[in-house]
């Protein structure tokens, strides 16, 4: 026979809750509170099954090599160029092949492979900043609305629904048009972009455990609600948050290299693959390593990533089964 779960209740209601519950304590009661030690010890238990099913995962394994033989590249690759990225030579401009450089040189002259090593560094630091942007304010307003319930929370989601009505690429289009192709600019905007859809994970996997145990008995004991939030709430929702980490890390990824190409990015002669592959456009039959290369990278770049977010979601599921 199923039961039917506790409904949704807001933060006040639980905290009066509480109150009663902490008014009549008694050592019986005390006792009673032992298992949510226990159910709090299993979900780091979960934690470290989701670990042990990710890795054990051919895709997984995959995923993190190719990201991590690009992250190095992009990391350590420029201490071992010969020359700097805007190096520019005369003598061989536009040659797919030549005596100093694997590569070849692009229509001005400037070394392929040199500028393809430069140019990943700045888009993965660009990338993982607007991220980590959209992660924060996204799990902040999603945890937020979650707990706190009422009017609070209708007030955070439906503002949510009207900016995930705008298209991504549209929106930072308009900002980076009015505030110009700067790089704070282009981290902000694709990590405000980013927010309202890890809000809406954000709060439907803080509803699945706001009713636990281990919650009930810190409001039992009058926790800091931030502390609450963050200490409790938080570490138990990692896994939807680790996939739809993922999974922005690669929108950003392509949504930085877009923009450059659009000559709204990363502004010439910075080396970035997107604007790698605008600038080496016109000579693609003369020279194809100059477009070839950074294509390639990305293309790595985004199914490496994508494959670890896949391995981190199936891993979650996997070990959500087996509790259930």
């Amino acid at each position: 026979m199923t039961t039917t779960p506790p409904p949704h209740t807001g933060a006040a209601d639980r905290d009066s809750s509480a109150v009663e519950q902490r008014a009549d304590l008694d050592p019986t009661t005390t006792a009673s509170v032992a298992p949510s030690l226990a159910t709090k010890d299993a979900h780091t238990g979960q934690r470290n099954t989701v670990l042990t099913r990710f890795w054990a995962q051919k895709q997984a394994k995959i995923g993190v090599i190719i990201t991590a033989a690009v992250v190095l590249l992009a990391f350590l690759g420029p201490l071992f160029v010969p020359w700097a990225t805007g190096y520019t030579t005369t003598e061989f401009v536009a040659r797919p092949f030549q005596p100093d450089g694997i590569a070849g040189s692009d229509n001005l002259g400037r070394d392929v492979f040199t500028r393809f090593i430069g140019g990943g560094l700045t888009l993965l630091l660009y990338a993982l900043l607007a991220t980590l942007i959209g992660l924060v304010l996204g799990v902040l307003f999603g945890m937020t609305a979650a707990y706190t319930g009422g009017w609070l929370d209708s007030l955070i989601m439906r503002s949510n629904d009207v900016l995930l009505a705008i298209p991504q690429l549209v929106f930072a289009l308009l900002a980076i048009t009015v505030l110009g192709p700067r790089g704070w600019v282009l981290i902000t905007v694709i990590g405000i972009t980013h927010a309202p859809r890890i809000a809406r994970v954000a709060r439907s996997a803080t509803l699945g455990v706001i009713n636990e145990d281990y919650i009930r008995a810190a409001e039992m004991y009058a926790m800091p609600r931030l502390r609450l939030l963050t200490r409790e709430i938080m570490p138990n929702i990692t896994g939807p948050m680790a996939v739809e980490a993922g999974l922005r890390l690669t929108y950003s990824i392509g949504a930085i290299a877009s923009l450059s190409f659009l000559g709204l990015g990363m502004q010439p002669p910075t080396a970035d693959w997107g604007l790698m592959i605008n600038e080496n456009r016109i000579a693609l039959s003369v020279q194809p390593w100059g477009v070839l290369l950074p294509v390639a990278a990305i293309a790595l770049l985004t199914i490496g990533t994508n494959l670890i977010a896949d391995s981190i979601a199936r891993a979650s599921a996997s070990s959500n089964v087996g509790e259930q």
